[in-house]
Parts: C-alpha cells; sequence; structure tokens
C-alpha cells in the first residue's frame, strides 16, 4: 500500500489536473459558441451563392460546358483533411485520419493516384510520417479563421482541379451535430455536378451570359464551401475539445475520491497501529 505522504502527493497532482481540464473545458466552451455563431451566419451567405448558381445553371442546362460541371475519368483524386493544430480533443483528429487512410487503402493502388492537402498540424504530422504525397499544407489556423486564412488553399485546390492536376476532390472532416456529437464525413466537392438551390428559385438578369457569369461564380462557389466546411470543423474541435475536457475532469474528480478513501483508510491504520503500540507498552509496564 502506498504511504500516505505518497496518497497525498497524488491527490494534490490530481487536483491540480482537474483545476487545469476544468479551465480548459470552459474556454472551449466559449469558442464553440463562437464558432457556432459563425458558421451559422457564413451559411446564409453559402445559400445565397448556392441558390444563384442553381438557378443559373439549371436555366441554361445542355448549353453550359463549364469544366468544374463535367465529370472526366478519374486518374488522381485529392483529399483535402481537415484536422486540429493539437490534441487533447478526443477522437476528433483520430476520426479524419482513419477516413482518409481507409479511402485511400482501398481506391488507390499507388501514391501516384493521389495527394493531400493538411489543413491541421496533427494531419500533417500523420501523413508525413506514413510519407503519404502532400499537395500542400495549412497550419496555424485560428480558432475563430476568415476567408484570408483558407484562401490561398481554396484557390489552390480548385485551380488544380481546373488546369486538370486532379479529377476528383474530397473534403474529409468532422460535422457538428450537436455539443455532444461529431459525424466524419467525406464530401465531393468537385466536380459540382448538379448544384442544388437551398431556396425558392428566382429570375435573375445577368450580362454578358452564363458562360462568364458561372466562369466567375463557381470557383467562388467552390472556394466559399471550402471555408464553410472549415468553419463546421472548428465548431466540431471546439465541441470535441469540450466534452474531453469535461470527461477528464469527472475522471479527476473519481479518482481524487478514490485517492481520498485510501488516504483516510491509511491514516485510520496508522492511527490504530500506534494506539495499539502505547497501550502494548503501557501493559508491559506494568
Amino acid at each position: 500500500m502506498a504511504s500516505l505522504r505518497d496518497l497525498k502527493a497524488r491527490i494534490n497532482s490530481t487536483k491540480n489536473t482537474r483545476k487545469i481540464t476544468n479551465a480548459m473545458q470552459m474556454v472551449s466552451a466559449a469558442k464553440l459558441n463562437r464558432a457556432q455563431l459563425q458558421a451559422q451566419a457564413y451559411q446564409s451567405y453559402t445559400n445565397k451563392l448556392r441558390e444563384v448558381v442553381s438557378n443559373i445553371a439549371t436555366a441554361n442546362k445542355g448549353s453550359i460546358r463549364h469544366p468544374m460541371l463535367q465529370s472526366r475519368p478519374v486518374k488522381k483524386t485529392a483529399y483535402i483533411a481537415f484536422t486540429a493544430e493539437r490534441g487533447l480533443a478526443g477522437a476528433y483528429n483520430s476520426n479524419v485520419l482513419k477516413r482518409v487512410n481507409k479511402m485511400v487503402s482501398e481506391r488507390h493502388n499507388s501514391s501516384d493516384e493521389y495527394t493531400i492537402i493538411a489543413l491541421g498540424r496533427m494531419g500533417l504530422n500523420s501523413f508525413r510520417n506514413r510519407e503519404m504525397p502532400i499537395a500542400s499544407e495549412k497550419i496555424g489556423l485560428p480558432d475563430q479563421p476568415t476567408f484570408d486564412d483558407v484562401k490561398d488553399i481554396a484557390k489552390l485546390a480548385v485551380g488544380m482541379f481546373e488546369r486538370q492536376e486532379i479529377d476528383e476532390l474530397h473534403l474529409v472532416y468532422n460535422h457538428f451535430n450537436s455539443a455532444i456529437s461529431q459525424e466524419v464525413r467525406d464530401m465531393k466537392l468537385l466536380p459540382l455536378g448538379e448544384v442544388e438551390a437551398a431556396g425558392e428559385a428566382a429570375t435573375y438578369e445577368y450580362e454578358p451570359d452564363a458562360e462568364e457569369v458561372l466562369e466567375t461564380l463557381l470557383p467562388l462557389y467552390a472556394e466559399g464551401l471550402i471555408f464553410g466546411t472549415l468553419l463546421d470543423a472548428k465548431a466540431a474541435e471546439h465541441a470535441a475539445r469540450m466534452t474531453a475536457m469535461q470527461s477528464s475532469t469527472d475522471n479527476a474528480s473519481e479518482l481524487i475520491d478514490k485517492y481520498t478513501l485510501q488516504y483516510n483508510r491509511a491514516r485510520q491504520a496508522a492511527i490504530t497501529q500506534e494506539i495499539s503500540e502505547i497501550v502494548g507498552g503501557a501493559a508491559a509496564l506494568q
């Protein structure tokens, strides 16, 4: 059995750990609230842009041959993996990495058939350790990112598809369902195919023609979806970290109770032993 001094040290150490995890839980809760508001606000913009793109494409169906709308034989696929800058978020990072590794192993026979765009330090380190081909990377993303933080990566990914360097583009990320639920998703972003409108159909007047309007709108729409996915993934990250820190805090409390019980029992046994020795010594003197 551990000594009283060891048990006391364990109790104090676990209490200090609980203070840290409890503080991290509260910080993540505050970040989650801001991330949710940011993602919801941006969703309105994405829905409106999708509506405009859909209506123009639908009204001119059959006459538009934009490369971002056309499927072609898949020779090379790109995956944008959204991970965090650090751990302590439960299975948040591992779920994304497992999905990417599974897709790569099932769909490709060699590293020439795919490439990865890594967003987040955790994913980048994992892909490097596995010696997987990385087309680009972005680390140091803030907890509340702006479009400027991911603009270069978004333009690069869309440009790779337009230049036919890749034939498909997939987004792999954690979708935010609720504060206690995140779901890993794989979304094929390019080619866009049929763009579904998010609202009621409307009539737009545009010039010079649909081809030139879509030439500007489609890359903007695809880049906007990448940024919207990042906002969704950030909300899921904060929720996962908040849940993980809450679980750690609860576990620390259970350990403190366990160590306190052991400490009290050991202290009681020590006192009983001392009383027995005193009584035994007094009896020997009689």
